[in-house]
């Protein structure tokens, strides 16, 4: 530890107190922000609080820290810091994102945030000001390269899987010779009868594969597929967000559940193509529902396909699978990059509040 710091309560450095109420009818719209556990959610004519302070949630969303610099009015559901005992509010802002604050919730059903157990935390804390303002400044500068990198690198990973989509689009729209237009229910036979949902509470832990309309959900202790098949996605939001596919194949020994349609193919390289094609389109003209969506085995079977016959299919299946194994290796890099980046994140928080920010530091976080 570093001179001039002292290990304090968190108490005596500075209070939490709780946000106040405001019924949604009392709102009126104004420039001073309405704070809750998730951060603004709105704005109100009046202010309870004159900033800087620091915001986090009492109950419901817990975790999150807000750094708020215009007077505000923080909800019921969050605390505020607005004494702060001479120390900087900024740096108080950067010791409580430091907190697991996860450790100090209580309750079965909402989690809330016990506030008299976070203020009787042990903190180390530079006595100088000027020291506190330092070691902001260099987590200010180092968190914005941080948050500037990782940007980046998301946006190079939705680009590296957006090319994949659109060259996938592109190999299903130019239709070469002795491609026959079909239908899902004449290229596949559909299993679904053989599918036997578990609720968790009945599930007997095991080692195989649990599949529902995402993937593989749980492990139990039997299986009632034994070969390759293909899964489709029977409901859920991702049948219209598309956030990963809605077709995917199983392998080996595993149970589905009733949110996952079962296909049967006569041919593994037309199973991989029609894999390929189903998460190349677009489900909504056969998705009914828009709160809870829901594909179902009649729409399913009457999706058009095209059907090819197996060397057309090892084809198209060899093109696709040589770009998506070089998508997953770009995106196992960019992925581990993010990964260091949470990690440096860490490291800088565990540095700045064990006095070990020297100006070294300073100079190698720069």
């Amino acid at each position: 530890m570093s001179q001039g710091w002292l290990s304090k309560k968190l108490k005596d450095v500075c209070v939490m107190q709780r946000g106040f109420d405001l019924p949604k009818k009392d709102r009126r719209s104004g420039n001073f922000p309405l704070i809750s556990s998730s951060g603004a959610i709105d704005f109100h004519a009046e202010a309870k609080v004159t900033g800087p302070g620091v915001v986090t949630g009492r109950s419901g969303s817990i975790g999150q820290v807000f750094f708020i610099e215009e007077d505000f009015w923080p909800l019921n559901t969050s605390l505020y810091i607005k004494e702060f005992h001479g120390n900087d509010p900024r740096f108080i802002y950067y010791l409580l994102k430091s907190f697991d604050l996860s450790r100090y919730t209580s309750g079965a059903g909402v989690p809330t945030l016990n506030r008299n157990h976070v203020h009787d935390e042990d903190v180390l804390i530079p006595l100088d000001i000027e020291e506190q303002k330092r070691i902001v400044a260099i987590l200010d500068q180092a968190f914005s390269d941080i948050d500037k990198a990782r940007a980046l690198t998301e946006k190079n990973l939705k680009n590296a899987r957006e090319l994949f989509e659109s060259y996938l689009r592109k190999v299903f729209s130019q239709r070469g010779e002795r491609w026959v237009d079909s239908t899902l229910a004449n290229v596949a036979e559909n299993l679904d009868r053989k599918r036997i949902p578990i609720t968790k509470k009945d599930r007997v832990e095991g080692e195989y594969p649990y599949y529902g309309a995402s993937g593989i959900v749980d492990y139990v202790n039997h299986y009632i597929f034994d070969e390759e098949l293909l899964l489709v996605s029977e409901d859920g939001a991702n049948l219209l967000a598309r956030t990963y596919p809605v077709a995917f194949t199983a392998t080996g020994k595993y149970w589905v559940n009733n949110h996952a349609h079962v296909l049967r193919f006569k041919d593994s390289f037309i199973q991989k193509f029609i894999e390929y094609y189903l998460n190349s389109i677009s489900l909504r003209p056969y998705v009914s529902g828009m709160a809870q969506p829901k594909l179902n085995q009649k729409a399913l079977n009457s999706i058009p396909v095209p059907s090819v016959d197996s060397v057309i299919a090892k084809n198209v299946v060899g093109r696709l699978s040589a770009l998506e194994d070089e998508l997953n290796r770009v995106q196992k890099i960019y992925k581990a990059k993010l990964d260091r980046l949470d990690e440096l994140k860490k490291s800088l928080f565990q540095k700045a509040f064990a006095g070990e920010l020297t100006k070294d530091s300073e100079e190698s976080a720069a």
